[in-house]
């Protein structure tokens, strides 16, 4: 619990996850959203990537054995998914959304270990599609994917529904509900905008329209 708050803690000092209930987003998806969040900030911060990657590296450690090698998802998690493998001394691959149309044609880019065990870094988890591209792809080139590591998760029903299907594991640093208690605790937000970031969290697909 301490990494979680910590970790939400640092995201919102450096502005990685802003909270804009009264004035919301707009996501790729069209979804309206009072919350956007972009961890890939953190690696501007050498204090908050260390404690990300030392985060991470420490779980892992803990959780998984045997791991063979660490994919980064491409492209937001390619750089936290080099400084793990960097401190674990293990290989590194990333994957791709989809394979080149040209060139070798590759999804998996780097040397991936043959019958490798891996273990996929993600910087943020929504519905999990494009997480769960990636092991699929490694998945497919021969990999066992001994579970998933990222640094935040909103908690949507349908991503774990999406990772429980995949039957992958998957562990986050933080996660919406403790980034809503660090929010109002420290006082980055009101009582009114909490009930509003809890509203959106129920059905994100159709709050705000």
């Amino acid at each position: 619990m301490e990494i979680a708050k910590k970790t939400v803690e640092l995201l919102l000092q450096i502005k990685a996850i802003k909270l804009q209930p009264q004035d919301p987003f707009t996501w790729a998806s069209g979804w309206n959203s009072p919350i956007y969040c972009d961890n890939r900030l953190s690696l501007s911060y050498p204090k908050v990537r260390k404690f990300l990657c030392d985060s991470l590296v420490s779980e892992i450690s803990e959780k998984y054995q045997g791991a063979d090698a660490i994919a980064g998802v491409a492209t937001g998690a390619i750089a936290m998914g080099i400084l793990v493998a960097e401190a674990m001394d293990l290989p590194f691959v990333y994957v791709r959304p989809e394979a080149k149309s040209h060139g070798r044609k590759n999804q998996i880019e780097g040397q991936l270990p043959e019958n490798a065990k891996v273990i996929v870094i993600e910087d943020l988890i929504s519905t999990g599609g494009s997480s769960l591209k990636a092991v699929s792809a490694l998945r497919e080139a021969g990999a066992e994917v001994l579970g998933m590591a990222a640094l935040f998760t909103y908690g949507f029903k349908v991503s774990s529904d999406n990772f429980d299907q995949a039957q992958c594991d998957l562990f986050t640093l933080s996660n919406y509900e403790v980034l809503i208690e660090q929010a109002v605790a420290s006082g980055y937000v009101n009582s009114q905008d909490q009930n509003t970031l809890s509203d959106w969290r129920v059905a994100p697909d159709q709050w705000n329209k």
